[in-house]
């Protein structure tokens, strides 16, 4: 792949960076670091525009993690940020038809979906760089002899070898076998991966259809949804996950989602590292769960500055700023204590409605459960803010009087 890119780069007057990720996962990848530096020496002596830039990997998986995942994961962060670093944003990789068939493969016996059986794209635009596969159509042979051609050294990776990979276990054991069964396997395999990969696309635009009616902003609306047909409920369930989880939702997740969700019941399902939550019709995702309140005694408080205000507490923070009406009076929000809900604390929602008790409140705004935990501010033991309702009505400040706006935000 690298004396190839240099031979087309060459003559257009583009640099290229030869970069190297050294895994630490073999005895050898110390030689394997030192050959390709060498390598980039002696061809950039001859005139050739390439400079070598190695990143060593220092961490190493956690316990039970698989060792694959880990460094494929690691291998993509260290590409992109050595490319970036150097003003690059175009990474070409040298996978094959070979390796399309094998992953197209692996991920059928994981029982991946049609986006899992995608396989490897040829191109993508991920993170500020655009990942390139311009040889995922050639076969191995065909590489092999461009290397002979050009008289080019190489060095095996002996990890490929261990059978306690999945990637190899294909190779050694399966691959010789179905080859010499199927002949043409290579190719139908990457041609299915192909197949997948227009399937998939083809999803993501009846997504794109289905998305705006049933999930405006970053709340799925369970009836709208339940109102799709089952498979768009399926598809357009995986789109909105992956858009609020940054990743593909976990196939049980999805299957207890399609059979657990109604818009009548108040739900919650893990979602590392957080979880989804149902109330009142509406599935969210919260990032971060918010765990019980922890504070017990009541503490004073300053909220009467523009800023941010952390009470680790509380585990969250007061967002305070300056606003012309409904606010409490920064001569108020200057002395005011936070405390824990009591019996018998009672909100006005607006100027001549009763006050009623935060239940009440609460359920009325459809404040869920989870986001009534914050504390509640209070002067001369009164209730004058209370997260998710507001300022009570009786305790904002005249026209004219300099006040500010309260938000309470967890962690």
């Amino acid at each position: 792949m690298l004396h190839a890119t240099l031979a087309a780069a060459q003559p257009l007057g583009l640099r290229v960076l030869a970069l190297h990720v050294h895994h630490g996962l073999s005895a050898q990848a110390d030689t394997w670091l030192q050959h390709g530096a060498e390598l980039c020496r002696r061809w950039a002596r001859r005139g050739l525009p390439v400079q070598f830039v190695a990143h060593v990997l220092r961490q190493c998986p956690a316990r039970g993690e698989s060792v694959e995942a880990w460094a494929r994961r690691a291998r993509y962060r260290a590409l992109r940020q050595m490319a970036l670093d150097r003003g690059a944003d175009l990474v070409l990789l040298a996978h094959h038809r070979r390796d399309q068939a094998e992953t197209f493969l692996l991920q059928a016996l994981r029982a991946g979906g049609v986006a899992a059986l995608s396989a490897m794209p040829e191109i993508i635009r991920r993170e500020g760089v655009t990942w390139a596969r311009p040889w995922l159509r050639q076969p191995r042979e065909a590489i092999e002899a461009y290397g002979r051609r050009h008289r080019l050294r190489f060095v095996d990776d002996d990890t490929n070898d261990d059978p306690r990979f999945a990637r190899n276990r294909l190779r050694i054991s399966v691959w010789p076998v179905l080859e010499k069964a199927f002949p043409d396997a290579e190719a139908a395999l990457a041609n299915a991966a192909r197949w997948a990969q227009e399937a998939t696309a083809g999803l993501d635009a009846w997504a794109a259809v289905d998305l705006p009616a049933v999930a405006p902003g970053d709340v799925l609306d369970i009836a709208a949804w339940r109102a799709l047909s089952p498979m768009r409920q399926s598809n357009a369930l995986r789109a909105w996950l992956r858009r609020q989880l940054a990743k593909a939702a976990p196939v049980s997740l999805v299957s207890r989602l399609l059979g657990e969700l109604n818009e009548r019941a108040s739900m919650r399902w893990p979602a590392a590292p957080g979880e989804l939550r149902s109330y009142r019709g509406r599935l969210r995702y919260e990032s971060q769960p918010q765990g019980s309140r922890i504070a017990s005694a009541v503490s004073a408080a300053d909220l009467s500055r523009s800023g941010v205000h952390p009470f680790a507490e509380w585990r969250g923070a007061f967002v305070v700023e300056p606003v012309a009406s409904n606010g409490l009076a920064v001569a108020m929000a200057a002395r005011v204590e936070l405390r824990n809900r009591r019996a018998g604390d009672r909100f006005q929602a607006g100027p001549g409605r009763p006050p009623r008790s935060l239940k009440l409140q609460y359920q009325a705004a459809g404040v869920p459960a989870w986001q009534r935990a914050g504390p509640i501010v209070c002067r001369d033991g009164l209730p004058v803010f209370v997260p998710g309702l507001g300022i009570d009505a009786r305790a904002r400040a005249v026209e004219g009087e300099p006040q500010v706006r309260l938000t309470w935000r967890f962690d």
